[in-house]
């Protein structure tokens, strides 16, 4: 099972994840709330849409924009609709 950690903490954990060029989607459920913090952040990406970002905080630590997000993704990537992402440092083994 996909486990998503940084600093020690579990940001998410699910069976149900979909893997997108690499990267592990999970599912909006499975993340732990209390690290995620909105951000302000938007990217575009050419065939998936606008992502979104959280900061993610672990014991006061502050990781900006480690994890992303398409609410509203193009077709192609319905797949990965308010699912989360990691990168910066976050793991996911």
């Amino acid at each position: 099972m996909p486990i998503a950690t940084w600093r020690g903490a579990v940001l998410a954990e699910s069976d149900d994840t979909v893997v997108v060029e690499g990267n592990h989607y999970f599912p909006p459920d499975s993340i732990v709330v209390e690290h995620f913090v909105a951000s302000s952040r938007r990217t575009r990406c050419p065939w998936k849409g606008m992502a979104s970002y959280y900061d993610i905080v672990v014991d006061g630590d502050v990781n900006s924009g480690a994890a992303w997000y398409y609410a509203d993704p193009k077709p192609a990537a319905a797949d990965i609709k308010d699912r989360v992402a990691f990168w910066k440092g976050v793991a996911v083994s």
